[in-house]
């Protein structure tokens, strides 16, 4: 399965699965990452961490450890 944290820039993709357990997946959805929503990677820092994408319009940064519990398609 491939995860939000291994996306190129410039691609969207659609969520599948959130794989996070707790609190954590808890904040994730919380900012807008929900099963089916598309998400559009803007930027990636140099050393891969964090993660700029847009989400239901508007712009958002993720951690990579919170990119790799969100599965995509």
């Amino acid at each position: 399965m491939k995860t939000l944290r291994e996306v190129d820039c410039g691609q969207t993709v659609k969520v599948k699965k959130l794989t996070g357990v707790g609190p954590v997946k808890r904040r994730i959805m919380d900012m807008g990452i929900t099963k089916g929503v598309d998400v559009f990677v803007r930027k990636v820092a140099p050393l891969g961490d964090p993660v700029e994408v847009t989400v239901r319009g508007y712009e958002l940064s993720l951690r990579k450890a919170d990119a790799e519990m969100i599965e995509v398609e």
